[in-house]
């Protein structure tokens, strides 16, 4: 199995990290995101967190907004 290239953009350039974490931790999110490597897996977990600061900002966005039921002849 080939690993991935480094990525050398900006914005997405890797970097070598050393983080002490729980095997069975890793391995647990590896198999639920289905992820190849722990890297991957924790690349995954990164970007969920990011995206549920994105619901919850876009939530409290909406937050007074009133949304009508869909036309029920457009079914």
């Amino acid at each position: 199995m080939a690993s991935k290239p480094v990525t050398t953009s900006n914005n997405n350039r890797k970097v070598p990290r050393t983080y002490r974490l729980a095997p069975r931790k890793i391995v647990t999110a590896q198999r639920l995101l289905g992820a190849r490597t722990a890297t991957e897996a924790i690349e995954m977990a990164l970007d969920l967190v990011v995206f549920r600061r994105e619901l919850v900002r876009g939530t409290r966005a909406m937050l007074g907004v009133r949304i009508s039921p869909p036309d029920k002849t457009a079914r």
